[in-house]
């Protein structure tokens, strides 16, 4: 423990990465189960699409809102973490308690995402009331879980999800519901409370006009590009892929879960990392790595379990690897006094997009063959890439990780 740190730093701390684990499995819970729901509800392309699409689009209104009314200050952060699990829970168990239809479901993946907006956001901001010095290693751990618990239901599947789907979601929905009653029990905001920048519509404008800040928020869309759209369709991929080899659902399974949870070890090994040989390096290097493995895939579908598993775990660890450093280089190179804008702004046209490429792999599958769904979303990387090495060149770069670019 470190000089003057709070005796209950790290066992606050520990409880609420176990509560955003739990909480964050609400997210894929229905796009987990998408190969059933297409026999039970008739999904076309455009249905299975919009399982993911609407929890997007909620979490971009949600956290556009809690940006606008200034949420997490006027509502204790324990207290909206809370809420926000247990109606994230609430909402999921409705599904398969009380859904038959694809329209009703699209309205409650929306609230959940909606509700979402209160568990991430409010998590970050407990994480940086407690630390100062290590806060890079503290918002790294919390992302590392967020990922961990968005690969849960991948784990239920494996577990034998695959013959009840309703199971899938009443056990994602417990964990949020858990996750919500713990974090509302025994997290507390730290002693580096301070109130949380206001958002500012007028520094709309500066955001867009400030050349440094456009770069870190275009690489973040180069990665923002890629990273649903492969957390969404991973799992359909392998499971194809694997039946053409002769292997079960469940093996496709746990290697869905593998590969979405190796992104949990990919941001904290990222996140030291970035402090210390740099954050614009380590992006590009991640998104090289993330791209590279879009473009492989294809190559390696109907083949061996074995290469294409180590490939879609590879990638995992990669294309998360760089996410929190993005909002880590806005947040340096920014006015202080219009974080809060800069940083909701980032956020929600990177998940906008998302809406955009998650529809994106279904068209190209539909047209080139699943095999091929993939390689489009490379164009995110390199595009995040050029950004990125821009940015490095600048004289702003020097604010950034204490000078380490």
């Amino acid at each position: 423990m470190g000089s003057g740190e709070p005796p209950e730093k790290w066992r606050v701390l520990s409880v609420l990465l176990g509560a955003e684990l739990c909480a964050m499995g609400t997210w894929f819970s229905a796009s987990a189960v998408v190969p059933l729901l297409n026999a039970v509800w008739g999904l076309d392309e455009s249905g299975r699409a919009w399982l993911t699409m609407s929890v997007q689009s909620g979490f971009v209104v949600g956290a556009f809102l809690s940006a606008v009314f200034n949420l997490a200050d006027r509502v204790r952060a324990h207290v909206l973490f809370a809420v926000s699990a247990l109606a994230s829970a609430a909402a999921t168990a409705l599904i398969p308690f009380a859904v038959e239809s694809l329209t009703p479901a699209l309205v409650l993946r929306f609230f959940t995402g909606l509700t979402l907006a209160g568990v991430y956001p409010v998590g970050m901001k407990i994480v940086a009331t407690w630390t100062r010095r290590d806060r890079g290693r503290g918002i790294g751990l919390l992302v590392g879980a967020l990922t961990i618990g968005t690969a849960g239901p991948h784990f239920l599947n494996a577990l034998g999800g695959m013959r009840d789907w309703r199971m899938v979601l009443y056990a994602a929905a417990a964990f949020a519901a858990a996750a919500g009653i713990i974090g509302g029990l025994f997290v507390r905001e730290g002693p580096y409370r301070a109130p949380a920048p206001r958002f500012r519509w007028s520094y709309i404008g500066a955001v867009f006009r400030q050349r440094d800040l456009v770069l870190a928020n275009l690489g973040y869309l180069g990665h923002m590009w890629e990273l649903y759209a492969m957390w969404s369709w991973l799992p359909a991929f392998l499971a194809g892929s694997f039946a053409k080899a002769g292997r079960s659902s469940t093996a496709a399974s746990f290697t869905a879960f593998a590969a979405v949870a190796a992104g949990g070890l990919g941001s904290v090994v990222a996140g030291y990392l970035a402090d210390r040989f740099g954050r614009t390096l380590v992006t590009v290097v991640s998104m090289l790595a993330s791209g590279t493995c879009a473009l492989a895939a294809g190559a390696l579908y109907g083949g061996s379990p074995a290469a294409l598993g180590a490939l879609a775990i590879f990638w995992g660890f990669t294309i998360v690897a760089d996410s929190a450093q993005f909002s880590a280089c806005v947040s340096e190179l920014c006015d202080p006094n219009y974080l809060g804008t800069a940083l909701t702004l980032q956020t929600c046209l990177g998940f906008l997009l998302t809406m955009f490429t998650i529809r994106l792999v279904p068209f190209v599958e539909g047209r080139a063959g699943e095999q091929w769904a993939f390689p489009a979303l490379a164009l995110g990387p390199a595009f995040g890439i050029w950004a990125m090495l821009a940015l490095r060149r600048r004289p702003e770069a020097t604010k950034l990780a204490g000078g380490r670019r």
